[in-house]
């Protein structure tokens, strides 16, 4: 199962120079609980940046992998040159975790979307790709203080 997670404001921005754009501690909270021992997939822009977060510890998840075109050696993760011959061979659950352009080229495979709703607007520069959440079913809302907790499936044909 491909499964994606991000948060977005209402805009859709994600973020702001590769970093996000805002500090929630209840969404950073989420998304280590949903990530937590999971394999995840990134770009390496993504994987850079979580490289400044966690300096001096590993990255908290159970399986790393990291999709870029260029010829890449990620000494706690698995390189992904071809993300679709990827998609077609993974025998796991993959949660997609980042940035936009992994996100655009996954969601047409996402069968599970975890957005968190961000209440506020924000500045910055990286928005996420406009596609139809009419594609999907909310199974699952929760809503804290400036933020919408949700999860989608998508609608099977």
């Amino acid at each position: 199962m491909i499964q994606m997670i991000w948060a977005m404001d209402e805009n859709w921005l994600i973020g702001k120079d590769n970093l996000l754009p805002w500090h929630y501690p209840k969404d950073l909270a989420y998304f280590k609980k949903m990530t937590k021992d999971a394999s995840v997939i990134m770009g390496d822009m993504t994987y850079k940046s979580l490289k400044t977060y966690y300096k001096t510890k590993p990255l908290p998840f159970k399986k790393i992998y990291v999709a870029n075109i260029l010829d890449a050696h990620y000494e706690d993760a698995i390189h992904v040159k071809d993300i679709f011959e990827f998609i077609k061979t993974v025998d796991e659950d993959v949660m997609v975790i980042g940035g936009k352009t992994i996100y655009q080229l996954m969601l047409p495979y996402a069968d599970r979307l975890y957005i968190t709703h961000v209440l506020k607007r924000h500045e910055g520069n990286v928005y996420f790709p406009k596609f139809k959440l009419s594609e999907y079913k909310c199974v699952d809302k929760k809503i804290e203080e400036n933020l919408i907790f949700a999860t989608f499936e998508r609608v099977k044909s």
